[in-house]
């Protein structure tokens, strides 16, 4: 992303039902499988703005990945220098088997090789340790939006759950989330095609919603996210998986 897609992030992630929802999601599964340890030491991949590392830091010990200067930047401010981390090469510079948990939020879609993404992170995690993704669902949505983010794709379940094949992980769970909402962002993304948005117009998804709407939304995505009956579609997906035991 660019700078002023992180300012904007950084703006609307404090309030917005997606972004504090989603933050939720993630810490409520960690602490369901888990629960963290204050011994234990998680890995946010991606971590953007580092509000979701921050949260953690009260149930665990954490450290930050990022590659962008701009994410570094705000992660500086925030995290003390031996808590960041930026890609060394192709690989994170951690030793294997050095993490408890692993957390890619709307991450492996920005990356040319999510496969080798999902290795690296088989790799670091300790025997029992726990990744956490989520990632956009559906191509049907594909729009400008996913462009102006750079992503390289959006997710089908079975292309997710391939990622995390059975010999190295058991998948714990996995199920499309952010479903109530799907038609609307549907008929929002295909209007777009026909009418783009005007330069400098403020996106649908930049939009915190009235305060009653932002917490009614925000309340039916945390719940629905805990579903085990297999959703149908999504406008996100969320998989949880546990490394097993043995060769890497």
């Amino acid at each position: 992303m660019n700078a002023a897609e992180y300012a904007n992030l950084e703006q609307r992630e404090a309030t917005h039902w997606y972004y504090t929802g989603k933050r939720e999601i993630a810490i409520r599964w960690l602490e369901r499988v888990g629960p963290p340890r204050a011994s234990d030491l998680l890995l946010d991949c991606g971590a953007g703005t580092g509000r979701f590392a921050t949260e953690m830091e009260s149930h665990c010990r954490v450290m930050v990945l990022d590659d962008h200067e701009e994410a570094l930047r705000l992660l500086r401010r925030k995290f003390r220098t031996e808590q960041i981390l930026s890609i060394a090469g192709d690989r994170v510079p951690l030793p294997d088997g050095s993490l408890d948990y692993v957390t890619a939020l709307d991450v492996l879609e920005h990356t040319p090789d999510d496969r080798a993404v999902v290795q690296g992170f088989h790799r670091l995690l300790k025997p029992g340790g726990v990744a956490l993704v989520t990632v956009p669902a559906g191509m049907a949505l594909w729009s400008d939006w996913d462009v102006v983010l750079h992503h390289f794709r959006r997710y089908s379940r079975p292309q997710l759950r391939a990622l995390f094949p059975e010999p190295d992980w058991e998948i714990l769970h996995v199920n499309y989330t952010n479903v109530v909402v799907y038609p609307a962002v549907w008929l929002v993304r295909k209007w777009r095609k026909i009418f783009p948005a005007r330069a400098g117009q403020l996106r649908s998804e930049d939009k915190v919603p009235a305060g009653w709407l932002n917490a009614l939304l925000r309340r039916v995505f945390v719940s629905m996210a805990f579903w085990r009956l297999p959703l149908p579609f999504g406008v996100s997906l969320l998989l949880v998986a546990r490394r097993r035991a043995g060769p890497q």
